[in-house]
């Protein structure tokens, strides 16, 4: 055998070695990808279900909100409302019934029964009449004796 002929027989089995390896590179590489596409199915097939039950949730809870936002401005509705009504009996009442009462005050003082004790009579020389009620027997023999 010649150089020649060792050296091209050296690069066909370099070749076939090479073909080779290539080979089994290719099928372990297919093997990879077909289990990655049935992971891939697999978790689709997860997904969506969750998905969907993710989705049905969301718009639950919006629903929710939606109905804790209308009761919140009802609320907020009824307290400006009690707020006015207030104000209104305040505004209607409030003022005669302070007249009322500083005219009781001045009646009051005017009868001599008035706050500061100035006016008012010592109880031992005040006689009180009770309209309605008769005086005691015991009572009526001191008036007269």
């Amino acid at each position: 055998m010649t150089g020649g002929e060792v050296a091209g027989i050296l690069v066909a089995v370099f070749w076939a070695i090479l073909v080779s390896f290539l080979a089994v590179v290719l099928v372990r590489l297919a093997q990879t990808l077909r289990a990655t596409t049935r992971m891939v199915a697999e978790v689709t097939e997860q997904a969506v279900p969750l998905l969907a039950d993710a989705s049905a949730t969301v718009r639950s809870a919006q629903t929710q909100l939606d109905r804790v936002d209308a009761i919140a401005s009802d609320v907020q509705e009824v307290t400006s409302n009690a707020s006015a009504l207030s104000s209104t009996v305040a505004s209607t009442f409030g003022g005669p019934l302070v007249k009322v009462a500083a005219f009781g005050y001045g009646v009051r003082k005017a009868l001599g029964r008035g706050g500061d004790g100035e006016d008012v009579p010592r109880a031992s020389a005040r006689r009180t009449v009770i309209v309605g009620r008769a005086v005691p027997s015991s009572r009526r023999r001191k008036q007269k004796g």
